[in-house]
């Protein structure tokens, strides 16, 4: 292990939400803005000029409303959504089986209460953290959903989604380091999923680093936080001290 200290003014920072900045909830919808949260935010992107971006795979309405708009660039959806550098929004078309697959799944969870249904624009996710015994079933019928319509399987921790194809979150790393403000900076990507895997391998590959948050695994990740709260302290203490400090594990 191996000790690595950022400065904030040399940094591009990319953030998850859920499980990097908010704790998971039961029910995407039951996380709200904190104004602690919001506030750090708020001064993070301020000490590092704007380079301060969250990735996340919820739309960009729903980041907007738990962060309290504190954030000028942000991606939904794992990518598909941005609102980024060229101060465009843009977003990828809706696949056409979206509906259907919708339907399907609706009908698929109405016989089973512990399973949520979260439609997207882009996409839906079916949730199984209350019944991870139906951890199998769920993953079968949403492969089989997959390769009948074309849909992309998004595999998360208790979650599956089917979406549109296109970007993904290694996608939106690259892309917004290559205007300003972003550009030649160091970016650090900072996620708990297996969804953040490609953001932490776009991230070092542009010379940066993936910090994984929670339980060490196999990942493309080359540090750790613990928790929510060790990613909020650390933050802060970016912003008491001017520089991002991580053990790197070798």
């Amino acid at each position: 292990m191996s000790h690595l200290s950022i400065p904030v003014q040399e940094a591009a920072l990319f953030l998850d939400l859920d499980g990097t900045l908010a704790a998971i909830a039961e029910r995407p919808e039951d996380v709200v803005a904190e104004p602690y949260r919001t506030g750090l935010i708020r001064n993070i992107d301020r000490a590092l000029r704007g380079r301060l971006a969250i990735v996340s795979g919820r739309p960009i309405d729903d980041i907007d409303r738990i962060l309290d708009n504190a954030v000028k660039y942000v991606a939904g959806i794992h990518g598909l959504e941005r609102r980024g550098p060229s101060g465009i929004f843009e977003s990828a078309e809706p696949h056409p089986q979206l509906d259907r697959v919708h339907s399907i799944l609706a009908s698929f969870v109405k016989h089973r209460p512990a399973l949520h249904l979260e439609y997207k624009a882009l996409g839906v996710a079916l949730h199984y953290r209350h019944a991870p015994h139906a951890a199998a079933e769920v993953l079968n019928v949403a492969r089989r959903l997959a390769w009948a319509t074309g849909l992309k399987l998004q595999e998360g921790r208790m979650v599956v989604e089917l979406r549109t194809p296109g970007a993904d979150k290694g996608d939106t790393v690259r892309d917004f380091m290559k205007a300003p403000p972003f550009c030649k900076t160091t970016p650090i990507f900072v996620g708990d999923d297996v969804t953040d895997e490609d953001g932490f391998a776009a991230a070092r590959e542009l010379g940066g680093i993936g910090v994984l948050v929670g339980s060490w695994r196999d990942t493309k990740a080359s540090a750790r936080l613990h928790s929510v709260e060790e990613v909020l302290a650390w933050l802060d203490a970016a912003l008491a001290t001017g520089s991002f400090e991580l053990d790197v594990q070798i």
